[in-house]
């Protein structure tokens, strides 16, 4: 067996859970080995990893193995699943095609993140966005942001998202934010309940360089794809830049954007 394949499973869920034997035999029965817990080995001689889980689980795959250019394939095993390519009823009927090399690899745009605090700097990646969230209910925080050193508009709010054209339709959607495809490489500035008329999200180009200044207000609360979460104090600015690293997800072809759109983000309280 000289072909390998990484899972990344997300234990949580139970029907994921109870599937590891039958996806070893499965490769085996392939003559492919199976690399289990991909995250805690980081095989870099993997041809690919299954994600098996929800967008998170999809996420936080897709995110680590970028610096070793391991393209990710997810199966929904969450509720959304808007960046799962397979569904779980279709996993082996998928993995037939990945194996016989009937895919194409969509690469996504990431964002580098960095705050120096004295001697520290603390750098993130993230695929989907950075989440500034006021820490103190009784008071707005006032984030000053600069695209290219230039001065927008920093009227007081609940927080702030920088995303990606990725994270479009997560947190920033919520907020009022716009749909964007994953072709375009942009990054959104979406306000949280700003305290303006004239306070709008914006498209800006993924070659600006963005800088996010605590200039009034307590404490603020990172967040950095809902994984890792740091506190920024007054008068700290968190830098934003794209990243040269690229997230590779795998396509079965089919199913273009304008679909997924339609069927995952449907209005779906009565669900």
């Amino acid at each position: 067996m000289g072909k390998k394949a990484g899972l990344w499973i997300n234990r949580s869920k139970l029907d994921a859970e109870i599937l590891i034997p039958q996806l070893i035999n499965w490769f085996n029965a392939h003559d492919w080995e199976c690399v289990i817990d991909w995250n805690q080995q980081k095989d870099e001689h993997v041809e690919f990893i299954v994600s098996l889980g929800g967008d998170g689980t999809v996420l936080e795959s897709a995110r680590e193995a970028a610096p070793y250019q391991i393209p990710v394939l997810g199966v929904n095993y969450g509720k959304l699943g808007f960046l799962c390519e397979v569904e779980k009823n279709d996993l082996y009927t998928s993995l037939q095609k990945v194996l016989a090399k009937k895919y194409v690899v969509e690469e996504r745009l990431m964002l580098s993140s960095f705050l120096v605090r004295k001697d520290e700097k603390m750098e993130f990646t993230v695929l989907n966005d950075v989440v500034f969230l006021r820490e103190n209910r009784d008071a707005l925080v006032t984030l000053q942001v600069k695209l290219s050193n230039e001065p927008i508009a920093s009227p007081p709010s609940d927080g702030l998202i920088i995303a990606t054209s990725t994270g479009s339709t997560a947190y920033s959607l919520s907020a009022g934010g716009p749909v964007v495809s994953p072709e375009v490489e942009a990054i959104l500035i979406t306000p949280l309940a700003a305290h303006a008329l004239s306070s709008r999200p914006m498209v800006v180009s993924h070659h600006e360089k963005i800088d996010v200044i605590l200039t009034s207000g307590h404490e603020c609360h990172l967040t950095f794809d809902g994984k890792h979460s740091i506190q920024m104090y007054p008068g700290e600015t968190l830098g934003i830049t794209t990243s040269p690293l690229k997230a590779r997800l795998i396509r079965l072809g089919g199913r273009p954007f304008a679909r997924i759109v339609r069927e995952k983000l449907r209005d779906r309280w009565h669900e």
